[in-house]
Formats: C-alpha cells, sequence, structure tokens
C-alpha cells in the first residue's frame, strides 16, 4: 500500500468509529497494522471534503464487488472432486488448502526478533527454516541476527534448498507452536522457501553476515550459492537500472535517507544518481554530502536497506525491472 493508500485507509478507519475500526485492525497482518497505525497518529485535521471522498470511493469500490462463493474452501473440494474423482482430487486438496490452521504459526509475526530466536533456539535447523520461511524476510533477517554464526548459516541453507512442507507436517508444526503461543485467527499463505526466500533474507542483513552464509552455503553447494547470489539485489546494483527506474526511485526516497546512503557507494553510482536529478536538486545533494561528517557503516547500510524495500515494492508493482533476463526478470 503506497503512502496515499494509507492515508485514504486511515481517513476511513477514523471515520468509521473505534468499534468498526477494531474489528478492521483484526484482519490485518501485524506490518499493516503497525504501518496504518503510525499514519492514524500522525493524522491531524482533515477537511470535510477530504473525508467525504475517501467515503464516496470505499463504497464506489465495496459496491462493485460481490462474494462469488460464501465457503471457497468447501468449493474447492467439490469442484475438484467432480472434475478428478475422490482420489485424484484428495491429492492436491491438502497441497492446496495447505493443512488448514497455522495459526501458531501466523502468531510469530507479532512477537519481537529476539524472543522468536530465544524460542528457537535450541530447534533442529530444519524445524526453525520450515517455520521461519512463513514470516516476511525483513522478519526472518532479524530473527536469524541473534543466532550465532553456526547455526544461522545452517538454517539459512535449509531454507535455500525447502521446496515445500507438506501439508500434515505443516499442522503437526502448527500444533507444536501453538501450545506455546496464543493463536491468530487469520491465516496467510507465505512463500515456502527456495533460493528466492534465501536471497530475500540474506538481502536484509548486513555485509558482514551476508558474506559468512553465501560463504557457508557455498561450502556446502557452489552453485547453490550462485543461483541465491544471482538473486540478490544489492545497492550498487541500481548500477544495473535504467534512467526512468531510477528517477522513479528517487521519488520515493527522502533527501537525508539518500544522503546517508551514498556515503557508502561508489563514485560511479552517486554520478549515477545525481545524472538523474535536476541540476539544483543535484547540487544540492552534492553539497549534502560534502558537508556531512563520517557516518557509522551500520547507519549507511539501514538506509541502504530502506531504499532497497521501495525498490524490490516498484519491482513488484511492475513498474521496474531489477532482474537479468529469461522466465523470470523481476526479483521478488
Amino acid at each position: 500500500m503506497d503512502d496515499q493508500g494509507l492515508q485514504d485507509a486511515a481517513i476511513f478507519l477514523m471515520s468509521i468509529g473505534e468499534e468498526e475500526a477494531a474489528e478492521v485492525f483484526k484482519h490485518l497482518s501485524p506490518k499493516e497494522v503497525q504501518k496504518l497505525g503510525e499514519t492514524i497518529a500522525r493524522t491531524r485535521a482533515v477537511s470535510h471534503e477530504r473525508v467525504d471522498e475517501v467515503i464516496q470511493r470505499f463504497t464506489s469500490t465495496a459496491s462493485s464487488q460481490s462474494l462469488l462463493v460464501s465457503d471457497t474452501d468447501n468449493y474447492v473440494r467439490s469442484v475438484l472432486k467432480r472434475a478428478l474423482g475422490d482420489d485424484k482430487a484428495a491429492l492436491l486438496i491438502d497441497r492446496i488448502l495447505q493443512g488448514g490452521d497455522v495459526s501458531g504459526i501466523e502468531s510469530l509475526k507479532w512477537m519481537d526478533p529476539l524472543s522468536i530466536a530465544e524460542l528457537l533456539r535450541n530447534e533442529h535447523p530444519q524445524i526453525v527454516a520450515a517455520i521461519l520461511v512463513h514470516l516476511e524476510a525483513e522478519q526472518t533477517a532479524a530473527v536469524l541476527k541473534n543466532f550465532t554464526e553456526r547455526p544461522r548459516n545452517e538454517v539459512m541453507l535449509r531454507i535455500a534448498t525447502l521446496e515445500g512442507i507438506q501439508p500434515t507436517a505443516l499442522k503437526d508444526l502448527n500444533e507444536v507452536l501453538y501450545k506455546v503461543l496464543a493463536g491468530g485467527d487469520k491465516v496467510r499463505k507465505a512463500s515456502m522457501g527456495g533460493v528466492k526466500t534465501a536471497a530475500e533474507i540474506i538481502n536484509m542483513m548486513g555485509t558482514q553476515i551476508e558474506s559468512s552464509i553465501i560463504e557457508a552455503i557455498r561450502d556446502h553447494d557452489a552453485d547453490l550459492a550462485q543461483k541465491i547470489m544471482d538473486k540478490m539485489f544489492i545497492f550498487e546494483d541500481l548500477l544495473k537500472l535504467d534512467g526512468k527506474a531510477i528517477q522513479l526511485i528517487l521519488k520515493e526516497i527522502a533527501t537525508d535517507q539518500l544522503v546517508v546512503a551514498l556515503k557508502g557507494a561508489s563514485a560511479e553510482l552517486r554520478e549515477l544518481i545525481l545524472g538523474n536529478m535536476s541540476s539544483r536538486a543535484a547540487e544540492a545533494l552534492r553539497e549534502d554530502l560534502d558537508a556531512r561528517g563520517p557516518i557509522r557503516l551500520s547507519e549507511v547500510e539501514a538506509q541502504q536497506k530502506e531504499i532497497l524495500k521501495v525498490v524490490r515494492r516498484l519491482s513488484d508493482e511492475g513498474q521496474i525491472m531489477i532482474g537479468g533476463g529469461g522466465e523470470e526478470e523481476a526479483f521478488v
């Protein structure tokens, strides 16, 4: 959801009252709750015209939607049984429906990374990998930063080679977690591991950790390490983008954020960025870069990661292309 969408959602939720807004929040992911909460907290005065506009747009959108099937799970079962027969359908149904409730795993999304790390620290790396692939890459990276080097590398190797989880195994895994955690009531399906998932997670870690993980995976399987590196998109890879893509990215980034990020960039990348700005903006950025004193590497990397999040979002939305050629051009 972009900034405009967040603002609209915040205005709408404030207009419908606390009880109704609370019901809506129950169906959002932790990250969505955080973003919407922050937007609501920052929102002060809103004109009547703006409120009317948001409500009218919601009414128009809602009226154009209709619920085609009230129980989609049963609909899938019925259609597959009619089309394939009971035996063949049974092989597909569990796989499609992902084994039902995963509320125990879902509730991890509301926990802080250190608590998750403590909970999983003594589990087998394969168990840890099977659990962490249900979280967003950013949260998984934060959890793994709380592991020591060897178990962290072992978990990442298993995430990279994980092709899926059998529905029955997923159900057993969830039941174990459910005994420890308070489960949520909203199930969201997640990526089940593989090279792309591993690359996304590693992208969220600091340079030193990234190098250690890649080397550990390379020792086990050089081809796998290369596949992961091919899917990773680091800050210097902005050099591979064209001017139009750079300009779209710059529209989404605050100047101060860019200054900090470019402190750790190559001269070539700096010139590419400056070359895609207006002469006045480029001159102001040069002055800011020259005036800014030494900055901690951790701060530089943090801002570069934030900019890469914007890059990936624009890629997911189809506005820019950040991958190579072939069947899977965009990095997701």
